[in-house]
């Protein structure tokens, strides 16, 4: 028997700019850059991933970032932020550090018994931190390379936001099928969460049926939020039970994503191409920046 789903494996957005998007995740959040690859559907760009010091399940942020992309429109369909925790004591000093680097932040505000700020990275892309004890509970390890102090590192995801037009078919999904909780709501917002882990373990459901209108992909927009499976055979018999729900499901698609080794000669030239494309310095392809 299936266990209940554990929780956000990763999150995929899009950005314009590679070089931009690298300096703001590693040299403002302090967050590592675990792996570069090209992107498998387009091999003419890169897939940037971001996480922990192992780039472990529920700390990884990914992000297709096309040069010159448009940007995304926010609304219904869509991911609106993506959630880090960090531990109950450090939102001041997060407060600070964007401060000092002229970043607009809204916050803190109350939020389901928990402080949060909000901000944009440079694309737009909403991003939160959220003070939360599920920070120090997560396991994650933090990259000592990171300009961040250990106590204040963010850890791991604390969940993401949907917005919707109506919550209920969603809700069903998650609850009925996932095995997430009934975690409260207030206003507009319904919390949800996984029953088996503390880590990444949140999803919101934001209903806002009459003020915006159906979201559109591009630069500062979430492609595509993962959950965990245990294992390969377990993904399989989740794509089933989805699909038996009248959901429209892909294949399995291997994307080599979290593999350690270097890719083969081709995908090792992709990158280096890739490099060259956005003048960035070329070099293998696992490289691991400080």
């Amino acid at each position: 028997m299936k266990s209940p789903i554990r929780g956000i494996h990763h999150v995929t957005a899009i950005a314009s700019d590679p070089q931009r998007n690298l300096d703001f995740y590693t040299r403002v959040l302090g967050v590592r850059f675990v792996k570069r690859t090209v992107n498998f559907d387009d091999p003419g760009t890169y897939h940037f991933y971001f996480g922990d010091k192992t780039g472990a399940p529920g700390t990884i942020l990914t992000f297709f970032p096309w040069l010159g992309a448009f940007p995304g429109k926010q609304g219904t369909g869509m991911a609106s932020a993506t959630a880090y925790a960090c531990a109950p004591g450090s939102l001041d000093f997060w407060m600070m550090r964007l401060g000092e680097r002229a970043i607009d932040f809204d916050g803190p505000g109350e939020r389901l018994g928990e402080q949060v700020i909000a901000f944009r990275d440079p694309d737009g892309l909403g991003v939160e931190i959220v003070a939360s004890e599920s920070a120090e509970q997560a396991g994650t390890q933090v990259w000592e390379g990171s300009s961040i102090a250990p106590e204040h590192a963010l850890r791991s995801f604390h969940g993401v936001t949907l917005c919707v037009a109506g919550y209920e078919r969603t809700a069903k999904l998650l609850t009925e099928t996932f095995g997430y909780e009934d975690a409260g709501g207030e206003r507009e917002r319904f919390r949800f969460r996984s029953s088996a882990g503390a880590t990444a373990a949140v999803v919101d459901l934001r209903c806002q049926p009459d003020q915006m209108m159906r979201g559109r992909l591009g630069s500062g927009a979430v492609h595509h939020v993962a959950f965990r499976a245990k294992n390969a055979a377990e993904q399989l018999e989740w794509r089933e039970e989805i699909v038996s729900l009248g959901f429209n499901v892909t294949p399995v698609l291997d994307r080599q994503v979290f593999h350690v080794d270097l890719f083969p000669g081709a995908g090792r030239r992709a990158v280096r191409d890739c490099d060259r494309r956005a003048g960035l310095p070329g070099g293998r392809a696992d490289r691991q920046a400080g």
